[in-house]
């Protein structure tokens, strides 16, 4: 099948508007049915898990919204820019399983993963030095208690620093594109999860989940006390350099 020249004036704006339309309705949909299940519909089944029980600031939700959206913007530009490079043939997405085998799906989504935790615990520790943090990282932080909203709730430089492992690792890893499809989602439910402030894992601290797993009650420590849980999906970097509490 011959594919229309993706770097034409025409097709970057449509590609990106196409990235745009399915990020923002991802954002929207896991975060409002997580707001709505836990919040609105069965707040009472969930009131003993709520970590916080402060309110929200005024107009915090429509805040996150505002910078989620812009965040998505830049999401869809590193989208378009994924596909440019994979059209001219830059990146390692591949369509046929048989070319790395049915066993590498599952090992490349657990390399990636590894990967992208490594990358975001050190760029993350940076954004929290002084200078750096009142610059790209303070509006994260504005949402002292986090909510479903402030998945993506980011400065538009920390929204770069976000969008741009993607691209860069699929210009080194092999990656089947449902696995990169899995591996987004995945990081749209985990971010949600992360800043939902209501706890839904198991609370036994020998359960997988609490010990090796980031959930709410681990990240809602980093969003009040700040030097602390700098992990994106796992403990195991916050384990290793004593930052977890």
């Amino acid at each position: 099948m011959n594919l229309p020249d993706f770097t034409s004036i025409s097709w970057l704006f449509l590609l990106t508007m196409i990235f745009f339309v399915i990020i923002t309705g991802r954002y929207f949909l896991v975060a409002g049915l997580f707001y709505f299940i836990f919040y609105k519909w069965f707040p009472a089944k969930f009131e003993t898990r709520k970590i916080n029980k402060k309110k929200y600031k005024k107009r915090q939700f429509e805040k996150e919204i505002k910078w989620s959206v812009l965040t998505s913007l830049l999401f869809s530009v590193a989208g378009t820019i994924t596909a440019i490079l994979w059209q001219k043939g830059y990146t390692q997405v591949y369509t046929k399983i048989d070319l790395y085998g049915w066993l590498y799906l599952p090992v490349s989504l657990v390399i990636f993963m590894l990967l992208h935790e490594t990358y975001y615990y050190w760029i993350h520790r940076w954004m929290h030095k002084p200078a750096i943090f009142k610059i790209v990282h303070k509006v994260h932080h504005d949402s002292n208690i986090a909510s479903p909203f402030t998945a993506f709730s980011f400065h538009p430089l920390e929204g770069f620093l976000q969008a741009i492992f993607l691209p860069v690792m699929l210009l080194i890893l092999p990656m089947h594109y449902y696995v990169i499809i899995i591996q987004l989602t995945i990081m749209t439910f985990s971010s949600v999860i992360n800043h939902l402030d209501i706890d839904i894992y198991p609370k036994s601290k020998k359960n997988i989940l609490t010990k090796w797993v980031i959930g709410a009650a681990h990240h809602a420590q980093h969003h009040k006390f700040f030097k602390y849980n700098y992990g994106l999906y796992f403990t195991f970097w916050d384990k290793i350099k004593k930052t977890e509490r």
